[in-house]
């Protein structure tokens, strides 16, 4: 049996690394060094027209529209409209998977053109999915380099969104279909329904990306504050917060700077952090900034909280103040093996290969493909998988980011425990799930690991143990 550990995950959490916007053909390739090194991880322009034609012309070989993230069952749609029908014309922003139940959100067209019969697609993480593929027409409404600025541009009224009522933002926020844009994908409006026995007090925005090699939270962060602050006020009202924190790692110091003016004039406070993986789990931003710890196998709403992802606020304002539904988002394509690193606004359903191929290829050292980061990412099996909405990135890795070792038997160390930040025993959890013991799994809190990966990167023994650990919480469903 043989494992890998990626050399350069530790060197890419500690280092600032700087992404500037410019078109994916003049961005330069990005490779993080060594913990000194500042990487020259650029940034795509704002959308140019190859962006939305590549993605547009993949969706023609059946690209799949879906609504669950890489890992939410409660996302995917329950009933697809135009199921068993013949191929019908759709818009963009047209809905085309209805929900029919509450932890659940509707998906929509993120392309004009043809919607074929409902299928179903394998997900990075191995599940298995409904999908609803659309044959792109030849005229996209949203395309070329003003596709960003249609999107998160213009004005955004944050001083006037006291009229907003709580119902009236939720329900907004479930007919545009919105999830989770931090990888989760839980249905926003779901997390924004009050409880009156548990009151919420602060909205916490993460803006942490703390995973290695991901870039779009904090694009998003320099160059459009606005929409995520706007996001953000309607948020608290929504949940009858009073106060709003938004929370920014110090690698990220652009992005810090960015959404500090843009909170001048309103109470909303920006925080900013030390660098720290994976200080964007909602449980560690919660410590870190408030100091409050949320008890194992209990919610932030237990705390009084409501972590919410920058990208997920933007969309809410969009929902909430333009009608907007969900149908792209950011995606960033990194690693030593792709030619053109870039962040791109994707449609979603789009193939990852549509998506290497628009960043140059890959490079000829490049070793594996990795849907989302180094850390909490899935090796992808087939490239036709369709981006989700939950969807962060994609690296490529590289020969020299990619060690080749074998396993060996627990030297029962003790790193795995100390650098969880769960404060889980991973050793006794792989050891339940490698024996399909799911009482003692349960018994250990299983389903408290985030599957950070922490302790299968530190593991001498090359153990597998966060692979191990979610095959053990697959068994408990």
């Amino acid at each position: 049996m043989v494992s890998y550990r990626h050399r350069s995950v530790v060197a890419a959490t500690r280092s600032h690394r700087r992404r500037r916007w410019a078109y994916p053909r003049d961005v330069e390739r990005s490779r993080v060094a060594d913990a000194h090194h500042r990487p020259t991880h650029l940034r795509p322009g704002r959308a140019s027209a190859g962006t939305q034609r590549d993605g547009c012309r993949s969706a023609d070989r059946g690209a799949p529209d879906t609504a669950a993230g890489d890992d939410s069952p409660p996302a995917a749609p329950r009933r697809a409209r135009g199921e068993g029908e013949a191929a019908r014309a759709v818009e963009l922003g047209e809905e085309i998977g209805e929900a029919t139940a509450f932890i659940s959100a509707p998906i929509h067209a993120s392309v004009s053109g043809q919607v074929g019969r409902a299928t179903n697609v394998t997900l990075p993480n191995g599940r298995h999915v409904p999908a609803i593929p659309i044959a792109t027409a030849e005229q996209q409404p949203l395309a070329g380099p003003g596709a960003v600025e249609e999107l998160f541009g213009g004005h955004w009224p944050i001083g006037d969104l006291g009229h907003y009522e709580p119902a009236a933002i939720r329900d907004a926020t479930r007919a545009a279909g919105l999830v989770g844009l931090g990888g989760a994908a839980f249905p926003t409006h779901v997390k924004l329904s009050r409880k009156d026995d548990k009151p919420i007090d602060t909205l916490l925005i993460n803006g942490c990306e703390c995973e290695p090699y991901l870039a779009a939270d904090d694009c998003l962060m320099r160059d459009y504050p606005a929409p995520i602050l706007a996001g953000a006020i309607l948020a608290a009202r929504a949940v009858g917060a009073e106060r709003i924190i938004i929370g920014v790692e110090d690698n990220k110091p652009e992005a810090y700077q960015s959404m500090s003016e843009a909170v001048i004039g309103s109470d909303v406070q920006v925080v900013e952090l030390r660098t720290k993986y994976p200080q964007g789990g909602e449980k560690q931003l919660i410590a870190a900034t408030l100091g409050r710890e949320v008890p194992t196998g209990g919610l932030p709403l237990d705390v009084g909280v409501v972590v919410m992802n920058v990208s997920t606020s933007a969309a809410l304002a969009r929902a909430v103040l333009r009608g907007g539904p969900l149908t792209h988002r950011l995606v960033t394509v990194s690693g030593s093996g792709i030619r053109r690193p870039a962040n791109v606004l994707v449609p979603i359903g789009t193939p990852y290969q549509a998506l290497i191929d628009h960043c140059g290829g890959v490079r000829d050292d490049a070793v594996r493909i990795v849907a989302g980061g180094p850390m909490m990412g899935f090796t992808l099996g087939s490239l036709e998988t369709p981006v989700t909405k939950g969807t962060s990135g994609v690296t490529v890795l590289g020969r020299d980011e990619i060690r080749p070792a074998e396993v060996t038997p627990c030297v029962r160390c003790g790193r795995c425990v100390e650098v969880c930040p769960m404060r889980l025993v991973p050793t006794k959890l792989a050891l339940a799930s490698r024996c399909g013991n799911v009482e003692l799994a349960r018994r250990y809190h299983i389903a408290a690991c985030i599957e950070c990966g922490c302790c299968a990167y530190i593991c001498p023994a090359r153990i597998p143990l966060v692979q191990l650990i979610r095959v053990g919480k697959l068994m408990m469903k």
